[in-house]
């Protein structure tokens, strides 16, 4: 039987040994967090939800999923009004209908980034306000910078992220970022853009939605980004790299991420949200985010 004295001693046993060995700190923190959520990223089925928006939330809904992770204010083939014809109220509404929540989006804040006209920000801060999500994430710097971005320029986006996170905070937001690949490539000092982002913004503003697949297809290990930055990865993306062509997305599970070291150190990463998401899919939808689902459920919470 543990006694109060026993227990007291193990404590002072483990606090010296951490002293003395500070990895035992990290050793410690690199447990499973207590996820039990799964979400998806909504523009995995950005064709659906164009079709029929109330159908596939429910199907999403019916699969098994708690959260779902939206979009918002995409150019071009994927801009739609509102949420697939859905004002910000009416969507929450059905999540709500269908049991489900939507703790974070994705919003095109190019306009703010590029030029610092923050009209369409705060409209979008107000949107992702009024479905109750918790993040406001980047989804990805302007075309100029994704291309040919100097570290002067990271270091400038760095900036305007703190400028966002501080709007967000007034409307009870928290901001979040969502890498490619492209912020891995080495520069300049050893550094990469990626660097830049997070040693240049807020830390208790500025979280990071890690999307797992361009970590890896850059050739980085996330659990090494853990270690250098712990608590900074607020969200995972969770989706697959197929077995013989890096370039080619697959179902969670069936490729050839790691994914169980990598939830293995989710609270060393800080993680609060995990998305599933596969931007191509080569098989029916609906079984894709199945398959998916079902490997994390059994294999990864």
């Amino acid at each position: 039987m543990t006694t109060r004295r026993s227990f007291l001693q193990k404590v002072s046993l483990a606090g010296a040994a951490a002293f003395l060995n500070p990895s035992v700190i990290t050793s410690a923190l690199a447990q499973p967090a207590k996820l039990s959520k799964i979400g998806i990223g909504l523009f995995t089925l950005r064709e659906q939800l164009t079709a029929d928006v109330k159908a596939t939330i429910a199907q999403v809904a019916s699969i098994g999923y708690n959260q779902v992770e939206t979009y918002y204010g995409y150019p071009g083939k994927y801009e739609v009004k509102g949420f697939w014809g859905l004002e910000a109220r009416d969507f929450n509404a059905l999540l709500k209908a269908n049991g489900l929540t939507s703790p974070s989006g994705h919003y095109n804040v190019t306009e703010f980034l590029s030029t610092g006209d923050d009209k369409v920000l705060k409209s979008h801060i107000e949107t992702a306000a009024t479905v109750s999500q918790k993040y406001f994430v980047i989804p990805a710097l302007p075309t100029d910078i994704r291309t040919n971005g100097t570290l002067d320029d990271y270091k400038r986006m760095a900036a305007k992220f703190n400028q966002v996170a501080e709007l967000c905070q007034k409307s009870g937001l928290k901001l979040a970022y969502h890498n490619h690949n492209f912020e891995f490539k080495v520069q300049e000092n050893n550094l990469t853009g990626y660097d830049i982002l997070l040693n240049e913004t807020e830390a208790k503003l500025v979280g990071f939605e890690l999307d797992i697949f361009w970590a890896v297809n850059a050739g980085l290990n996330p659990v090494d980004l853990f270690k250098k930055n712990p608590g900074r990865y607020k969200m995972f993306h969770v989706k697959d790299m197929d077995k013989t062509d890096k370039a080619v997305f697959t179902e969670v599970g069936s490729g050839r991420i790691d994914f169980r070291s990598v939830f293995a150190a989710s609270k060393l990463a800080g993680v609060d949200y995990i998305f599933t998401e596969q931007d191509l899919i080569k098989k029916a939808p609906f079984e894709s985010i199945t398959e998916s689902y079902n490997y994390i459920k059994k294999n990864l919470l």
